[in-house]
């Protein structure tokens, strides 16, 4: 089992569209390492959902891996934002996995209170925070569950 961090601004896409929803396929992701992190995961990895470019940062729920890396299809569609010209389908560039909700953190983490814990300074997130899908430590997975009031 690994851990991940899934970001994404609530307004493009909420943790409360996923719970709606309950599956989705994790598009639109155009950065080689967060591609990697995802042709990384496997079924049954689990992942914070965490909403980014807001006033308070934080991680606000648990997802779940439910379909491995497959080529994203907004790449070939030129009405999409994330359509690449360069991207083939027989030669795809870019990789999605689809997530599905589990439940939401007791209490949301923010980014501050991560920061504010020296047990998470080596956390990926802490040191390259743009990246939109990023390893989490069995450790840092942990600690951030206790921060969220989760045993």
């Amino acid at each position: 089992m690994q851990y991940w961090l899934f970001k994404s601004e609530p307004h493009a896409y909420s943790f409360e569209q996923l719970r709606a929803e309950g599956r989705t396929p994790w598009t639109g992701v155009r950065n080689w390492q967060a591609r990697g992190n995802m042709k990384a995961m496997a079924v049954g990895d689990l992942g914070f959902f965490y909403h980014s470019s807001i006033a308070q940062p934080c991680a606000v729920g648990i997802c779940s891996v439910v379909k491995g890396a497959y080529p994203d299809f907004t790449q070939f569609d030129e009405r999409s934002e994330y359509y690449d010209s360069t991207s083939r389908p027989e030669r795809p560039k870019w990789y999605m996995v689809d997530v599905e909700y589990v439940e939401p953190l007791p209490h949301p983490v923010t980014l501050a209170q991560m920061r504010a814990e020296p047990r998470l300074e080596g956390m990926v997130l802490l040191r390259r925070g743009r990246l939109s899908v990023q390893p989490v430590t069995e450790r840092e997975w942990k600690i951030v569950l206790e921060l969220a009031g989760r045993k």
